[in-house]
């Protein structure tokens, strides 16, 4: 029992033991970084100084670059220091914490996901209503039970993870604090948080999934209804961009959870983790808004003043 209450730190393994690729892997990581501030900084500025901008898609939008801000500040900026200067240490609580906000971080983004996916079927399907429907009390709403239903469900699960033991070793082969590598070097019953997980997944996030599916269908049967093909062709390379970052993000996520810690491979998680933590918020802005023509003319503008 001694041994199980020793543990105060963890080791992060990181991405790679070959000291060569410290310094290459650092620069990457930091260019990622810092695309990704960029991206998103530009994207919220722009949303508040851009009165044109001041809808309800722009308004989801900025959200979600602020929660591709929290998601990769996490995890990113740990990883940084541990390539650079070869530290690998993080404290327990200090590992609790990164975890949480982590997981809180990830499942905004899921809700923020499935608002936007509502939006746009609104806007597709109903687009007489779309102002009266989408005012800015229901759009405050949502994105405020996002956050909320976040952190609160990422507590359930943190609270199970505290209730682990580690005796036999505190290497996390892993570059972060993610759920998965802690429930393998737990040395009792992991059931518990196992089971918070898949509720959870049930009840918010395969129904989450659910409604993007549902909304894309209804939109997609309302696009092909189109008779313009340039409206056609408007309204899917509109719908192709949000496709590509809910896929990208629900494939990468589902294969990484929603399966027995025992099939749990760690170079595979270490990649699918890569994808949605490192590589989404850096491309979400470019793949929504800066190939937009609106946040085009809104850059310009304020370049111009």
């Amino acid at each position: 029992m001694e041994n199980m209450t020793m543990v105060t730190e963890f080791i992060i393994l990181g991405l790679s033991d070959n000291p060569q690729l410290q310094v290459p892997l650092f620069l990457v990581f930091l260019l990622i970084y810092l695309i990704t501030l960029l991206g998103n900084l530009v994207i919220i500025t722009l949303t508040c100084a851009d009165a044109r901008l001041h809808t309800p898609m722009y308004f989801f939008l900025s959200n979600l670059s602020f929660t591709d801000i929290s998601y990769t500040s996490v995890i990113v900026p740990k990883l940084l220091r541990i390539l650079l200067s070869g530290d690998k240490t993080i404290s327990y609580a200090g590992c609790l914490l990164q975890l949480y906000f982590f997981i809180s971080s990830g499942s905004a983004e899921a809700f923020l996901l499935t608002a936007m996916a509502y939006d746009r079927y609104v806007a597709v399907c109903h687009p007489l209503n779309y102002a009266l429907i989408m005012n800015q009390r229901v759009c405050n709403f949502l994105v405020a039970t996002c956050w909320i239903t976040s952190f609160l469900s990422s507590g359930a699960i943190l609270a199970s993870v505290t209730h682990l033991l580690f005796c036999d070793s505190n290497v996390i082969e892993h570059f972060f604090c993610d759920l998965i590598p802690l429930l393998k070097l737990s040395c009792n019953d992991t059931a518990g948080p196992e089971t918070v997980l898949f509720v959870e997944a049930a009840l918010m996030s395969v129904p989450a999934f659910l409604v993007i599916i549902t909304s894309y269908t209804y939109i997609i049967s309302a696009i092909l209804r189109i008779r313009s093909a340039e409206g056609k062709r408007k309204a899917f390379s509109t719908c192709s961009s949000h496709l590509i970052v809910i896929s990208m993000y629900y494939l990468s996520l589902f294969s990484m959870y929603l399966r027995p810690t025992s099939a749990y491979s760690q170079e595979q998680g270490k990649i699918l983790s890569l994808v949605y933590t490192t590589v989404s918020p850096m491309l979400n802005p470019i793949i929504y808004s800066l190939r937009n023509k609106e946040v085009k003319n809104a850059l310009s503008k304020v370049i111009g003043r």
